[in-house]
């Protein structure tokens, strides 16, 4: 590794001494990193012209240093276009050391970065931007075109910036920038004030617009920080673009592979392998679907990465036979951690690889839901009777006893406290407690007797026949010990209270059977011998099944419905 990644002695001081809690804005983050520990490398990402020359992967790699005097110009030149506090603009930018030095300086600038998962598809992405309003566009040429075609969308996009183009119609160039001053004189600002827009997955509904404050982003860090234990000096590759935000308000270089962030999947697992050979990474944040592909393609070919000492999951439940591969690659005292939460609140709870194989796995396949951990020592959080309507105050809920399935809510610091798109969904998220707020995560569950939180599905994809409630996530671990079976999804068919079950299995690659009746037969089966699938009359195999974009994890049930109402 080279050397300028390392942190010397004297800059490696205690977690606990790089707190944030004094810091008005996120972007000032990235100030005091670089003043710790300027020489480390703050990001690196591939060169795709070099790499295609080469034939290899080649990195780009930026100090914290020149990351930061990077932000600072940007920050100066949206200030002179007459960017000022709450100026709404999207950032288009792909992955990498511009996407980080953008972010980072449109918050140092006060402006509010509307960040959207170009992944979501052409509608979605429109509708979404749309929606959120922006008062310009920061992006590369491609997007800029974008904006140019359905411009009577966005009437309210005055100030745009291409990237890495000098000239764009209708647009200023980033490249004027470099021109400016690296000294920036910092905003009054306070923690409360807007810092970005970010979109929830729209996994279970249109994608909604979650705002997030500076203390939001400053809190999370910490409080991710602290609960991993995560030193100034490490060295991360991410495989998912906005964790880097947090890397580097902790001192943690982050490292973008080669790869298509909107379809982590597909990952071509060598090249994960070779960043972190590269850099002797220790950490990876990455969605159950990338580490499925690479711990399949590190078991299969005997291949081992003895640095990583941590691995970050999540966005959908982690099966235990990923986190068994997972455990089997990295170093011998390394661990596997399924961190849960949501856009609109994160990080809530967290579990750990050992604790999942050694006690919770086999309850999970035996129909008692995926236990996500005990929750963050800041958060607070209560099961309460599911409801479908608004509650207005938290007097107006009833709090479950330990043991029964009902909706989660939470209260805490990194719990953001309105949606700025879809507003109407504010009334049935949020319930009012005196002078703050719990918000409803939309997913149903119970608490066990260690406080912990088992996950039984979204309280969206319930199902409500004539005699009974059946909850998803429960009954398709049952079908997902079918060895042929990869993963399965239970949705119900018909209006709610009326609804027929129906199971819907993808078998694991090349693995689909040559006798498809013979399959179902031996899902039916499994599925009568258990109580909580017994009553699944309906069974139906599925090629692919629909999967969001960002984690290529959560399974769009909406999609499967009206597929499985065609087919019993």
């Amino acid at each position: 590794m080279n050397s300028t990644n390392k942190v010397e002695s004297k800059q490696n001081q205690p977690v606990s001494s790089w707190s944030l809690s004094h810091l008005n804005n996120v972007g000032h983050a990235l100030s005091e990193t670089a003043a710790r520990m300027p020489d480390a490398i703050a990001v690196a990402a591939p060169n795709k012209k070099v790499s295609r020359k080469s034939g290899k992967v080649i990195y780009d790699r930026v100090s914290f240093r020149d990351l930061e005097a990077h932000s600072n110009q940007i920050a100066n030149g949206f200030q002179g276009l007459g960017v000022e506090a709450g100026t709404r603009l999207a950032l288009m930018v792909p992955p990498g050391i511009e996407f980080v030095a953008y972010v980072f300086g449109l918050f140092k600038a006060g402006a509010v970065i509307i960040l959207i998962d170009p992944g979501m598809g052409r509608k979605n992405m429109v509708q979404c931007l749309s929606e959120a309003e922006p008062q310009g566009m920061i992006g590369v040429s491609l997007a800029q075109t974008a904006r140019l075609i359905f411009r009577r969308r966005f009437p309210k996009c005055k100030t745009n910036v291409v990237v890495g183009k000098k000239y764009w119609p209708g647009c200023h160039s980033a490249e004027r920038f470099r021109s400016l001053s690296s000294k920036f004189e910092p905003l009054q600002t306070s923690r409360e004030n807007e810092a970005a827009v970010i979109f929830t997955t729209g996994s279970t509904g249109p994608p909604k617009g979650v705002l997030y404050r500076h203390r939001t982003f400053l809190e999370q860090a910490e409080q991710i920080r602290d609960y991993f234990e995560i030193e100034p000096g490490s060295t991360d590759v991410s495989g998912f673009p906005l964790f880097a935000l947090f890397n580097t308000a902790m001192g943690t270089t982050t490292i973008f592979p080669e790869m298509d962030a909107t379809r982590p999947a597909e990952v071509h697992p060598p090249n994960i392998i070779s960043a972190v050979n590269e850099f002797a990474a220790n950490q990876s944040f990455g969605s159950p679907a990338l580490w499925n592909t690479v711990s399949i393609y590190c078991e299969t070919n005997d291949i081992r990465l003895p640095t990583i000492k941590r691995i970050l999951s999540a966005g959908a439940p982690v099966p235990a036979n990923v986190l068994q591969r997972i455990k089997k690659i990295i170093a011998t005292d390394g661990e596997a951690y399924t961190p849960y939460g949501a856009t609109e609140a994160l990080p809530v709870a967290c579990n750990s690889a050992s604790v999942v194989l050694n006690e919770t796995a086999q309850k999970t396949i035996q129909g008692a839901g995926t236990c996500v951990g005990c929750r963050f020592p800041k958060m607070n959080w209560k099961v309460i009777r599911i409801s479908d309507e608004p509650i207005d105050d938290i007097a107006n809920s009833e709090e479950l006893a330990h043991g029964e399935i009902g909706e989660l809510i939470v209260q805490g610091a990194v719990v953001t406290d309105q949606y700025v798109t879809r507003t109407e969904a504010n009334a049935l998220h949020k319930i009012k407690d005196a002078d703050s707020f719990w918000h409803r995560m939309g997913d149903v569950g119970y608490l066990d007797h260690q406080d912990r939180f088992w996950f039984c599905g979204r309280k969206g994809h319930r199902v409500q026949t004539e005699n009974e409630t059946i909850f998803t996530i429960p009954c398709e671990a049952i079908i997902n010990t079918h060895p042929d079976i990869y993963r399965s999804a239970l949705v119900g068919v018909g209006t709610a209270g009326h609804e027929t079950p129906v199971m819907i299995t993808e078998p694991w690659k090349g693995k689909w059977p040559s006798d498809e009746p013979e399959l179902l037969n031996e899902i039916h089966e499994l599925a009568a011998g258990n109580e909580k699938t017994q009553s699944i009359r309906h069974f139906l195999l599925h090629k692919a099944l629909p999967v969001d974009i960002r984690h290529n994890s959560k399974i769009f049930r909406e999609q499967l419905r009206a597929w499985a109402a065609k087919r019993i």
